[in-house]
């Protein structure tokens, strides 16, 4: 089997040793230090509740904590900083509090507890996200567009939340804000800064099952006498073992920002971000779903694919200026810049093949060493700001974005692969092979630039419409095909919305959304296709009740693709063109979604929710299900309740069942592989001990469900991770 790196975009990760509780006493000692530079700093008091309010030279900053749901302005859709009741598409928020609760560490455990998204294990590294029945490739930081490709990542889908106050999630057509990619969802990290102007902040250090220890300090303060100046600092360090035999990883995270008023109309904000991931005993694919006589085979949890020496080690950057400047109570303009940096060191094993059911024997290795770095360059510009027209007040949005990538690959070749010998013994003592010097494998560029407005038109008091368009250029430069390029100029990206307020409670919407992505795919003239568009037709009601505190949102939603690339059987092979494509009707997806969150009552917080649909496309005259390998039922709840200084909590995420059609090799037939429908069940306990400091514990799989993390692809599995506990303590300055 000839493999490389990019046709295995998504083997597995996991495996993982059962039984009890087990941590070690092992000393903190190598984490207390973290913790000395914000303890010593203690002098500065700041009150700690639910809200605060710091006010600095030009703006008023309200610091809320402890809240499930967000009733500020958001800017993932439109752009046009409308509330969530206020836009018609459906968004999802995890707080910064839904992260504390849930014990939400990375990216990839926000996805895992968010409404409407899931996601899939690549292997030990990587992981897939997918949204109504397509994958997520779009996303933004701080709301400025950022590409990540899952297949060849360095990292991203394993970004620590210690740098975000919050997560929000568009779902549906998002091509008005974010230009090229699928009508799924995007994805808005929202970074923290620098908001206070008094000292405040918390240390926190836990462990967890398999010997991991965790610490980090987050503190913002003053930098001048007046307050003008403030910065904030994160730091992470992680370092504990896996239920993966062998396998381990070292994390450390640094996040830095200085918010400056340069006047009382103009805020400037610099920063930069690292984090580092070194993982031992890596694991590249998964293990084989079948023995050679056809047979089904069954794994311990702890079974790796993994040697003792390979590893898949990233670093992900990011540098930032943000320029903000109020000219008046309407009218706002704001600059950023973002850049991100990073890369991957690899040396990985991939084992392929079916062992023999008695003796172990059968199965080939193919060891790959790889680099890879991936800069990416984003700016944009937005003006916002209200106008008036027939004697009503409007908003408007106008903005540009442009944003360059550059990838390069490098692989290094190998001598000496020993044999496999009999999987059932394998110890991850495999021998390392001798590497050859490194040769390019991949490299190109990626342009993207928009020009794109929006307005929302108060027709009478109860009717609104949201309008806006994108004009979107896209083109890719491919350095190792005699520097070919493709793409599309001038794509323009409708957005229509319309929202109508039967009372203070109740708002129905109804959307129209579009997105595209350009297609390397010849036509029978030699031309490229059109870009492939997804177009999403959204509608559905939202609803506030209890003062804003408590919000339900019920939606349905249709998407479907256009400009499908199917080959055209027709096409005569020719010197210059081998193979010929055509337009058709792609994907096509249906549903719906309910989501309720917010606070019951003062004391008790809820975030509950249910996504269900259909994804299909047209084959031989037959409707088919696509990106099966993802649930098309998902349905989340998280609850806690506060009573004095305990606060207890629980959940359950349930997902349908997700299969692969894959052919057995043993039986030389077909067959259909999966996940059955499952629920996880999680706990959490707070303790207030004092004023300052709290103990945690959070329970994850609490019945120890066995389940796969993914199965189907490259005909291998991995199973997900069993019952873990954490224990934290947590001090607030």
């Amino acid at each position: 089997m000839n493999k490389v790196f990019c046709d295995n975009p998504m083997p597995l990760v996991n495996q993982f040793a059962t039984g009890g509780l087990s941590i070690s006493k092992r000393p903190l000692a190598l984490l207390i230090p973290l913790l000395l530079p914000a303890t010593a700093v203690i002098a500065a008091e700041a009150n700690v509740g639910d809200a605060k309010s710091v006010s600095t030279k030009n703006i008023e900053v309200v610091l809320v904590e402890g809240k499930y749901i967000v009733n500020d302005k958001v800017d993932t859709a439109t752009g046009l900083g409308l509330t969530l009741k206020e836009t018609p598409q459906s968004v999802s928020i995890i707080t910064d509090q839904q992260i504390i609760d849930l014990g939400l560490s990375s990216l990839t455990d926000v996805v895992n507890s968010a409404a409407g998204v899931s996601s899939r294990a690549y292997d030990s590294s990587r992981n897939a996200f997918s949204s109504r029945g397509f994958d997520i490739n779009n996303y933004q930081i701080d709301g400025i567009p950022v590409h990540w490709d899952g297949s060849t990542s360095a990292g991203e889908t394993q970004t620590d939340t210690a740098l975000y106050e919050r997560v929000e999630i568009v779902r549906g057509a998002t091509g008005l804000l974010t230009g090229a990619g699928q009508p799924s969802a995007s994805i808005n990290l929202v970074r923290k800064h620098a908001d206070s102007a008094v000292f405040r902040g918390d240390a926190t250090v836990s462990m967890s099952r398999w010997d991991t220890y965790h610490a980090s300090v987050d503190v913002g303060n003053a930098l001048n006498d007046s307050g003008s100046i403030r910065g904030r600092a994160v730091v992470v360090y992680e370092d504990g073992n896996s239920y993966v035999d062998y396998a381990g990883n070292r994390k450390s995270v640094f996040y830095g920002v200085v918010d400056a008023d340069l006047s009382d109309q103009t805020l400037l904000r610099l920063g930069a971000s690292y984090q580092d991931n070194d993982p031992t005993a890596s694991q590249w694919g998964g293990l084989p779903i079948f023995y050679q006589d056809g047979s089904r085979a069954h794994w311990d949890r702890s079974k790796t694919v993994g040697a003792k020496w390979t590893y898949w080690a990233t670093t992900h950057k990011t540098y930032f200026a943000n320029l903000q400047h109020q000219f008046n109570d309407d009218w706002e303009i704001r600059l950023n810049y973002n850049r991100t940096e990073s890369g991957s060191d690899m040396k990985l094993l991939y084992l392929s093949g079916l062992p023999d059911r008695t003796s172990g024997m059968g199965m080939d290795a193919m060891p790959g060493r790889y680099d890879n770095l991936r800069e990416q360059d984003d700016i944009g510009l937005r003006l916002t700001g209200k106008y008036s027209l027939f004697g009503r007040e409007h908003e408007l949005v106008v903005g540009a974005t442009h944003s360059q990538q550059d990838f390069a690959y490098f692989q290094y070749p190998y001598e000496n692969a020993d044999p496999v010998g009999n999987f059932f013994e394998w110890d991850g003592n495999y021998a390392e092979p001798t590497w050859g010097s490194r040769n390019n494998y991949r490299k190109d560029r990626t342009k993207q630039t928009g020009y794109f407005f929006a307005t929302r038109l108060s027709l009478t008091d109860e009717l609104k419409l949201v309008a806006g368009s994108r004009i979107a250029d896209w083109q890719r430069t491919d350095y190792f095909d005699d520097n070919n390029t493709y793409g599309d100029n001038g794509v323009v990206v409708p957005y229509v919305g319309v929202l109508y307020d039967l009372n203070e409670h109740y708002t129905l919407y109804a959307s129209y959304t579009e997105i595209f992505q350009p297609q390397s795919n010849l036509d029978v003239n030699g031309h490229y296709l059109d870009p492939l568009k997804g177009i999403n037709y959204e509608a559905g009601i939202k609803s506030q009740f209890l003062d804003d505190a408590l919000h339900l949102t019920a939606t349905v939603f249709r998407i479907k693709q256009q400009n499908f690339a199917v080959e055209d059987t027709s096409f005569e092979p020719t010197d210059e063109q081998m193979v010929a494509y055509r337009a058709a009707a792609g994907v096509t997806s249906e549903g719906f979604e309910i989501e309720l969150v917010g606070d019951i009552t003062d004391n008790w917080k809820i975030s509950t929710n249910y996504t269900q649909f259909d994804a299909t496309e047209e084959k031989d005259g037959r409707s088919v299900a696509v990106n099966t390998v993802f649930p098309n039922k998902l349905f989340r709840l998280f609850t806690t309740y506060n009573w004095q200084d305990l606060t207890v909590g629980g959940g359950i995420n349930w997902e349908g069942k997700s299969y692969s059609d894959v052919f057995n090799e043993g039986s030389n037939n077909e067959q259909r592989v999966g996940q059955g429908a499952y629920a996880l069940v999680n706990l959490m306990a707070r303790y207030q001990l004092n004023d300052r400091l709290s103990v945690q514990l959070n329970i994850d799989n609490l019945f120890d469900k066995t389940y796969y993390s993914q199965i189907g692809f490259y005909t291998q599995l991995a199973y997900a991770e069993p019952r873990n506990a954490t224990l934290s303590l947590k001090y607030q300055f």
